[in-house]
């Protein structure tokens, strides 16, 4: 074949052209020597800090106390609840002893003993349920008028007591509220079973009136708990409000509660069997329980003496790791490299945490880059194989 030289010589020298500019093989992300030397001087802006893991240095980041981002302790009410108010429905309740307990004649022990048992047989009159007006008032046979808004059910009965005396001998009253609209909190979003909640004479915090409400639908470590009340907004994850005794605040009448969906997720990129971005579910996830949610490491190309997890990390903790990188707005860039071709590299992957937002990468092993840059030169070689054989059937 009279053009063979020919071609030979332009299949060398696009090999040779390839040889050169290895480096400009399409790739997925950084190689691990890419990493290494982006690192560069401290404290320069785009820099960052490589730490190789050891078990030693994952435990020195779990022993490092968690830091959530919001808080609801200054939405503590000191307000006193179990008070009537516009709306409630109240129970009312009028006891009246019979006319024997006040017979003429000297007292005697068998009298005393006749009293006692009248007492008890006082005669008792339960009102319809009466709803407190517009106006903060109960209308109450032969009393009138009463307002009872801003008092306790006790203070209400004393009222209605003071207005029956001299119509009524010796009336004794007990007003319970049956209904309340008026000490009431609105829980929204993620909870089994959204609506007002009532709030107990008891001091009722966050925990439980979301309790009363069938507790949260989601993990408590994906919900963030809103608190809106005058015009302040409050915001803590649940998860905290749950832990901290401090974030389980005393609610206020009129409080709204918006539990909010915002699931943690970490992501993926490289020589794994999934590049994407992944949900962490309830509790905590290790490095082990995120990789094998995406598959693991993929077996024909991935470098596993350097999987790496990107995350800017709280000053606190870069200081306990002798990190000395000056923190950014969202922490200190710091990439922890794990050596997964190493046997106790699994054990510290296991007690390794990832935190939201992380990501994880797995740059591409050098014999998978080789393997990518002969698929190259051979997809070349056939399409100069290609033009060879045409030109040899176009001149023929």
């Amino acid at each position: 074949m009279p053009h063979t030289p020919v071609l030979m010589r332009a299949l060398s020298l696009s090999v040779l052209a390839l040889v050169a500019g290895c480096s400009t093989l399409p790739r997925d992300g950084p190689t691990g020597k890419a990493v290494d030397q982006g690192a560069g001087v401290a404290n320069t802006p785009g820099s960052y800090t490589i730490l190789d893991l050891d078990y030693a240095a994952s435990e020195r980041i779990k022993a490092q106390p968690p830091r959530f981002f919001g808080s609801l302790e200054a939405g503590s009410s000191q307000d006193v609840s179990g008070l009537i108010g516009v709306g409630d429905v109240l129970a009312v309740s009028i006891y009246e002893p019979s006319g024997s307990l006040f017979g003429g004649g000297a007292a005697t022990a068998a009298s005393a003993s006749s009293v006692a048992r009248a007492s008890v047989r006082a005669d008792a009159t339960g009102l319809p349920p009466i709803v407190v007006d517009a106006a903060g008032a109960i209308s109450i046979p032969f009393a009138g008028s009463i307002n009872v808004a801003g008092a306790t059910p006790g203070e209400a009965a004393a009222r209605i007591r003071r207005a029956l005396i001299g119509k009524v001998i010796n009336p004794q009253v007990v007003v319970s509220v049956s209904e309340s609209t008026f000490n009431t909190v609105t829980v929204l979003g993620e909870v089994k079973s959204p609506g007002r909640a009532p709030l107990s004479p008891n001091a009722d915090r966050m925990v439980d009136v979301i309790a009363a409400r069938g507790g949260s639908a989601r993990p408590p470590e994906d919900v963030l708990v809103t608190l809106q009340r005058e015009g302040q907004t409050y915001t803590a994850p649940l998860s905290a409000v749950l832990d901290e005794f401090s974030e389980n605040i005393r609610l206020s009448r009129g409080d709204r509660i918006n539990l909010a969906y915002k699931p943690r997720r970490f992501s993926t990129f490289g020589a794994l069997s999934a590049v994407t971005e992944v949900e962490m579910g309830a509790g905590n996830l290790s490095l082990a329980g995120a990789l094998s949610k995406v598959g693991g490491l993929d077996t024909n190309s991935a470098n596993a003496r350097s999987v790496l997890v990107f995350r800017f990390e709280r000053p606190e903790v870069a200081a306990a790791l002798g990190i000395t990188q000056t923190p950014q707005r969202r922490g200190v860039p710091v990439v922890y490299r794990l050596n997964l071709e190493a046997a106790e590299g699994f054990f510290i992957a296991n007690n390794f945490q990832i935190q939201p937002e992380d990501i994880i990468y797995v740059p591409r092993s050098g014999s998978a880059e080789l393997s990518k840059f002969f698929t190259l030169v051979r997809s070349i070689s056939g399409v100069i194989y290609d033009i060879s054989v045409t030109n040899t059937l176009t001149t023929n």
